[in-house]
């Protein structure tokens, strides 16, 4: 595994050396000892940490340097995390910095172990902040995937296999509940496939009369039955070069399913009312929300037919499933609905982003992206709030009715107060094991009220 990149910017080369044998054997480490070389150094080397010294030359005794230093690198790239390591006599002009950008501060003397702490977290927080960056450039330039949104397990091993299969003329059987995108997956697979600039016809087997179907299926001869006064091409043959997507096939006739049997075995058709065989080259997804499995137990479904049609079976899993991307899709339905509302800007309260990651979702993204849609018509704000989605704040929590910042307040007091017990109030243990930085586990004593009993004792590298 790849270290992460850690820049120190500092002029003293004994405070170098001491921080390389500290720190060199987690971390890749480059140094610099002036603003110029430390822009050159983070332009070429892209770090995901900078330790930086406020006393910089050609005025090391103050901190105006460090500070023009630590602008440069900010605006060289906005996710770099720079900490500034200060003297106690610099301290106001570290929360300085600190207000303007930089990540923390440390003061001087730093202890190694707090020091390893901070750029852990450091690190860990640049590199989410750079992936989300970019998978938002990537969603400005319109390079989803297909239109398919998702940083889950569950959708990237999708993605690996619409990948897989798309090269191939495989007939695929997407399985998924209602609402969870099988169409749009079936679409990627086409874009994705060397048809890409032939057809794509879709069609909802349970959306048209069974008396209708086979002939939207495969055609008919004019006079083939009442007022079949022309010859029509079915949907089969309007596909032919490109791909038939067939939804809901578990809805498929009996009788129907037997000619698609021989179509998908000989790439055969016959229209009704016809006899002579057409050839006709269509690649054939179908999906479905049902279990086949049973269906064909109980005789509504063909065994043959199903071995034919899942070749490869493709299961988009329902959005319960795909936690982490619920924010993601959340906040690209009001981007796309306040555009089109003329209401740019519209956001989600931390709130509804809670409601949201608590509801079941049983309608799946289509629930999800109407929810959103109406709260986008319904705010009253610039801030979607839980009610405007029609998802109660306390709807998630057990126990009695309280408010969503009550029972937040409660939890973050507990488990804040187990912290410091573990760590017999030492700020820096604690500040670890909640994945937090020093500052904002002061903030949040503060805040909650929380005293400490003990502090911790100074000790460390001299730097």
């Amino acid at each position: 595994m790849m270290k992460p990149q850690l820049l120190i910017v500092d002029d003293d080369e004994e405070i170098r050396s001491q921080l390389k044998w500290a720190l060199a054997e987690d971390y890749d480490i480059t140094f610099a000892g002036d603003r110029q070389t430390a822009f050159d150094q983070c332009s070429a080397k892209r770090p995901l940490v900078v330790l930086l010294d406020l006393g910089l030359p050609p005025h090391p005794a103050s901190p105006e340097e460090g500070l023009a230093t630590l602008g440069e690198l900010l605006n060289l790239d906005r996710c770099v995390k720079v900490i500034v390591v200060t003297g106690q006599g610099e301290k106001p002009n570290a929360l300085t910095a600190v207000g303007t950008g930089a990540y923390d501060f440390l003061a001087k003397p730093v202890e190694v172990e707090e020091l390893r702490i901070i750029l852990r977290r450091a690190c860990h927080v640049a590199q989410l902040e750079r992936e989300y960056r970019a998978m938002q450039e990537r969603l400005k330039e319109g390079d989803a995937f297909e239109g398919m949104v998702g940083t889950s397990p569950a959708m990237q091993q999708v993605f690996t296999t619409i990948r897989k299969v798309a090269t191939t003329d495989a007939p695929v059987l997407i399985l998924g509940e209602s609402g969870t995108g099988k169409e749009m997956a079936a679409l990627a697979i086409q874009r994705r496939s060397p048809r890409r600039d032939r057809p794509f016809v879709p069609i909802n087997c349970s959306a048209i009369p069974e008396t209708l179907l086979e002939s939207e299926l495969f055609g008919h001869e004019k006079g083939a039955f009442t007022g079949a006064h022309i010859q029509r091409k079915g949907r089969i043959e309007s596909a032919a070069g490109g791909t038939l997507f067939l939804d809901e096939i578990g809805e498929l006739p009996l009788a129907i399913q037997v000619k698609l049997l021989r179509f998908l075995q000989d790439g055969i058709i016959e229209r009704v009312g016809g006899r002579a065989p057409i050839n006709v080259d269509t690649r054939l997804i179908a999906a479905t929300n049902v279990d086949l499995q049973s269906a064909i137990q109980t005789g509504k479904f063909r065994e043959d037919l199903y071995y034919r049609l899942a070749v490869v079976v493709l299961r988009i899993p329902p959005l319960r499933e795909r936690a982490p991307d619920l924010p993601l899709l959340a906040r690209i339905f009001v981007r796309r609905f306040a555009l089109q509302a003329g209401r740019d800007g519209l956001d989600l309260t931390p709130q509804a982003l809670t409601s949201i990651q608590a509801h079941p979702w049983r309608g799946n993204v289509r629930e999800l992206e109407n929810r959103i849609k109406r709260a986008v018509i319904m705010a009253d704000e610039q801030r979607i709030k839980p009610e405007d989605l029609e998802l109660g704040e306390s709807a998630a929590l057990p126990g009695p009715v309280r408010t969503l910042r009550e029972a937040r307040e409660a939890a973050e007091r507990t488990v804040i107060e187990a912290a410091l017990q573990l760590h017999h109030g030492k700020i820096s243990g604690a500040a670890a094991d909640l994945e937090i930085s020093r500052p904002t586990l002061y903030e949040l004593m503060e805040k909650l009220g929380i005293h400490r009993q003990e502090r911790e004792p100074k000790s460390g590298v001299a730097v």
